[in-house]
């Protein structure tokens, strides 16, 4: 149990410093310039999906889609709302400087990666048939064919 939310901690500070890696290069390199500065987000959103997919390949491969999609969740809820409230602060900006819209936009953006990410990455796994329950199936199907058929007398 210990090595799973540590796990989970990770993962989310993983996901924590790819914002602020964003943030920081947007805030000392492009200072002004928005064109590069959605650049920059548009690969800071890319780069989180690309995680979330490796770890979705990853843990789908050894547990069933329930045992760590709960952890998911929680890894995208946490980091999301550091994101959110947190990341501006780091930089020096107020989180709902920019408004409602902004704010909300940030949210539906940080959903649609994370989602985009681990879809993927189980679509991956799943055609690959590499999955918990694919692996479950090949085992079933092997040792139900190793089995000699049973005759009946009559």
């Amino acid at each position: 149990m210990d090595r799973r939310w540590r796990d989970v901690g990770v993962l989310t500070g993983a996901l924590f410093a790819a914002n602020v890696a964003a943030r920081l290069i947007i805030r000392f390199g492009f200072d002004g310039d928005d064109t590069a500065a959605d650049r920059m987000s548009l690969a800071m959103f890319v780069v989180i999906g690309l995680i979330l997919a490796v770890v979705a390949f990853r843990w789908g491969s050894g547990r069933p889609l329930g045992a760590w999609a709960g952890d998911v969740a929680v890894v995208v809820g946490a980091a999301m709302a550091l994101t959110v409230l947190v990341g501006p602060l780091l930089v020096g900006h107020d989180p709902f400087a920019g408004g409602a819209g902004t704010f909300f936009a940030q949210i539906w953006l940080y959903l649609l990666a994370t989602g985009a990410g681990v879809l993927i990455g189980y679509l991956v796994l799943t055609a690959l048939g590499r999955d918990y329950r694919s692996q479950q199936l090949k085992r079933y199907a092997e040792v139900k064919a190793a089995k000699p058929r049973r005759v009946v007398r009559r």
